[in-house]
């Protein structure tokens, strides 16, 4: 019955980038002959063609011939798919169809969401391991929250593993590749009892590193990290089953590399007190004070149970994780010993799926479920003052380099003195800022589809969601610089009237006239020399939320909905057309640079709180000096997406086409301004576009894949930006065509089992701007220098598998060694100066495998 196979609950977009189904085996998938894969994108087991959604699927075939080992590389066969890894190994964002978010800031839950296994992992670094014993992975274009109903607004990527199998086999793979890569992973399963099946499955992956701290003596960007997981499947009757699973990862890496794009006029000062830095792009050379360490442990358990009631199937899925995070990085990028980072993050995890399905024999199905999510996050974090800050930023003062080397600096003993503080006190306490950062969500979804199938083959489809969420976050931190604790235009006012003027108060009792001529000459840089010291004060006191004018709370709650029409026109057509919404909730600035908003504070000119205009914050008394207004949270993102597509497939032939317009309104934009985040609501941004892919079997054994996307983004409207009013731009980033492509030859030897399996990909990115600007780099050039990548990415495979189970091949990754920044940033604390990260080598190397 056609009904059962077009069981979809959400309106998703995508590419289908399917293995050939001759090169698997049992073990590994559930395929059929004619390139027939069973995904379960609609959480049914439909066919991939007459799966009425664009979803693209990477069978654990092509993840094997392909060498892809983590998420990081999948994007080199999901076009639709970009996947950045950034300042720390575990800093990744996943981005689809040009929408994405959530890499650098753990209050910012990510657009796109990672299941695995039906498990939601809430965070980009607990999805990187290498990947576990995978049967296929599903990449869902545009919102999911019709199903997936924890923040999907953009997108979702579903890993789904083998389960235990009743019948004894297993595999063991040793890998070694260039810088001493050396990969081993083994699964076993088989059964205990009649009804009792096990698999474990462990990988370990170590690699020296492709760059090299070289004052240091030390390798960066290394692989160094290792998981293992069990689990059980018991089938105590024909009707249910329960699956358990427990897994643990870790990660311990140095990461990662960073070089100097442009050394701006901060550069003479680093170089002035014996620091060094890159500016050669692709030479994997970096010049640090600290090694950098990166720890990242994940690990959790699940279990899922199904109960076959004939007509009726209900599913539960049970998890618990914790992620824990720890990395310390040298901010400034140089052998100068500047300042240092510290971040430590704990997050713990609780879910409960439940969902209830109809296969009646009749023309209406329906699915109903319900999901509950309770987590709570932790940070601390600080900055670390480095042995030579205070010597940079006197040059930089403007102080005699001469004097500085020898011991004898001079700019800020002055200031000291002006000021009334403690002499040797600017830029030496030990820490500059110290945070604690928590933050408690928790939050249900109920949701549901009912498909109409009025004549066979023709199927209506209605979903909601409605999704209930709530956050309560605290933030605080310890500012201890003594310069960033003062503002410079009411230290003038104080000096300009001897001391009688000390409080907002006693400003504010001055005649208007006398106030404005104050505030006139206290902002007037050629007659209030304490002005050029603004630079200086980086992190300046923190006003701790909750308090009496903030709450630390967000609540939020959506009625989402999907409605589509899909049509068989045939055995070998089927179309579809659909309109869904989508949502996700309000993000926290978990961060240093969380601010009140201005509709809480407004500072006075120069941030002076003498002549700051009264707000909450002020009249509650709760004003510190240099307070600016930012934010605390963005609000929620709302999708809206209309799709039609088409998939064909025929012998030895198949095609899908999806033309999309998708939109979000209220985008979590998080830009990084030289020396910390903004987090803010983009008003509007869409993107229209089409994706394509095709698979030809023009011979036996030979099979051309073709995938493409072509995005045309647009910022509706975001006046707000960090770079001024990018309403009717083009968000940099997001390239106008992406491609992926591969041919695989199998060829057999005879009728001797024996088979020699050939691959090639190439996947591209079309050349288009890193981004829109740099906040500080790019404001004083108007915009006009701007950083564009493309990338061509061609990689390579070759496996003989023998009939005994014993595999042998090569592979080889970035063949021709393209080379490109993957993004880049303003240097921090450094204006002028510009900072990238480059993208990998190639690599290559020999695999061995053994199946039985």
């Amino acid at each position: 019955m056609k009904i059962a196979k077009f069981l979809a609950a959400t309106a998703l977009g995508g590419v289908i980038a399917a293995s050939p189904s001759y090169a698997q085996d049992v073990q590994e998938e559930e395929a059929f002959n004619d390139n027939v894969i069973v995904v379960t994108a609609s959480k049914r087991e439909t066919t991939l063609q007459e799966t009425p959604i664009s979803v693209s699927v990477t069978t654990g075939e092509t993840l094997e011939n392909a060498q892809i080992r983590d998420v990081l590389d999948l994007q080199s066969v999901a076009p639709s798919l970009r996947v950045s890894q950034l300042q720390t190994s575990s800093a990744s964002t996943f981005i689809i169809r040009g929408f994405g978010n959530g890499d650098n800031n753990f209050g910012i839950e990510p657009s796109v969401g990672v299941f695995i296994d039906g498990v939601f992992r809430s965070r980009s670094a607990a999805a990187l391991s290498d990947l576990p014993n995978v049967q296929r992975i599903e990449v869902l274009n545009g919102p999911q929250s019709t199903l997936f109903g924890k923040n999907a607004s953009a997108g979702v990527i579903s890993v789904v593993t083998r389960e235990p199998q009743f019948q004894f086999g297993g595999a063991v793979e040793a890998i070694y590749g260039n810088y001493n890569n050396v990969v081993v992973k083994g699964d076993i399963t088989g059964p205990l009892t009649d009804n009792i099946a096990f698999s474990v499955d462990g990988s370990y992956n170590r690699r020296d590193g492709y760059a090299k701290i070289v004052n240091l003596g030390e390798e960066q960007n290394d692989r160094n990290r290792w998981a293992a997981r069990g689990q059980l499947l018991i089938e105590p009757t024909s009707d249910i089953t329960i699956r358990a699973i427990g897994d643990y990862s870790r990660i311990d890496e140095i990461c990662c590399q960073v070089t100097t794009v442009v050394a701006g006029p901060t550069a003479g000062a680093i170089q002035l007190l014996g620091g060094q830095f890159s500016t050669d792009r692709f030479s994997y050379d970096a010049y640090l004070n600290q090694v950098p360490i990166n720890k990242v442990d994940n690990y959790g358990g699940s279990i899922q149970v199904d109960y076959d009631a004939g007509p009726l199937s209900f599913t539960s899925i049970s998890s618990y994780r914790e992620l824990k995070n720890l990395f310390v990085s040298d901010i400034d990028y140089s052998s100068l010993d500047v300042a240092n980072e510290t971040r430590n993050q704990k997050v713990k995890t609780l879910t409960q799926e439940f969902r209830v399905a109809s296969d009646f024999d009749g023309p209406v199905n329906f699915l109903l479920g319900g999901y509950y999510f309770d987590e709570s996050i932790s940070q601390k974090s600080q900055i670390e003052n480095g042995t030579q800050i205070r010597d940079f930023f006197e040059i930089l003062a403007g102080g005699n380099p001469a004097d500085i080397i020898a011991g004898n600096p001079s700019v800020f003993n002055g200031v000291e003195l002006a000021l009334g503080l403690p002499q040797e006190s600017i830029f030496l306490t030990p820490l500059l800022t110290s945070e604690q950062f928590s933050m408690d969500n928790t939050s249900y979804s109920i949701f549901g589809t009912v498909d109409f199938e009025p004549v066979d083959g023709l199927v209506f489809t209605g979903g909601f969601n409605y999704t209930d969420d709530k956050k309560d976050f605290a933030l605080a931190q310890q500012s201890f610089d003594p310069l960033g604790q003062i503002n410079l235009v009411d230290a003038f006012i104080v000096g300009a009237t001897s001391g009688t003027v000390t409080t907002r108060d006693q400003f504010q009792a001055l005649p208007a006239t006398t106030q404005a001529a104050l505030l006139a000459a206290a902002t007037d840089p050629n007659v209030n020399p304490l002005l050029g010291l603004s630079a200086f004060q980086f992190q300046p006191p923190f006003v701790t939320i909750p308090n009496a004018v903030e709450d630390g709370k967000t609540r939020d709650d959506k009625f989402t909905y999907l409605l589509r029409a899909s049509y068989a026109i045939s055995d070998q057509v089927n179309v579809y057309a659909s309109y869904a919404t989508g949502f996700k909730a309000s993000s926290v600035n978990l961060s240093r640079d969380s601010r009140p908003s201005s509709t809480d504070y407004i500072a006075g000119p120069g941030g002076s709180t003498f002549a700051a205009p009264s707000s909450p914050i002020l009249d509650g008394g709760l004003a510190v000096p240099n307070l600016r207004s930012g934010s605390r949270f963005a609000g929620p993102e709302n999708a809206t997406v209309y799709e039609v597509g088409v998939k064909g497939q025929w012998e030895g032939f198949g095609f899908n086409l999806a033309l999309f317009d998708q939109t979000i309104k209220g985008f979590q934009s998080l830009a990084f301004t030289g020396t910390g985040f903004a987090l803010q609501n983009a008003g509007q941004q869409s993107v229209k576009g089409f994706e394509f892919d095709s698979n030809i079997n023009p011979a036996d054994g030979l099979v051309f894949t073709f995938a493409m996307t072509y995005l045309d983004p647009l910022y509706d409207d975001f006046p707000g930006s960090v770079l001024g009013n990018l309403s009717g731009a083009t968000p940099g980033g997001i390239p106008e065509f992406a491609i992926s492509t591969s041919a695989t030859y199998s060829h057999e030897f005879g009728g001797s089992g024996n088979m020699l399996i050939t691959r090639i990909d190439y996947s591209h990115e079309s050349n288009t701007p890193i981004n829109n600007g740099l906040p500080t780099f790019n404001a004083d050039l108007g915009n006009t220098q701007i950083f564009d990548r493309e990338v061509n990415l061609v990689n390579g495979s070759m496996t003989l598998k023998l009939e005994n189970g014993l595999e042998v091949g090569a592979y080889v990754r970035n063949l021709l060694n393209d080379q490109f920044l993957t993004t880049v940033f303003d240097g921090v604390a450094q204006a002028g100066t510009v900072s990238g990260y480059p993208s990998a080598p190639r690599t290559y190397g020999g695999v061995v495998r053994f199946k039985f």
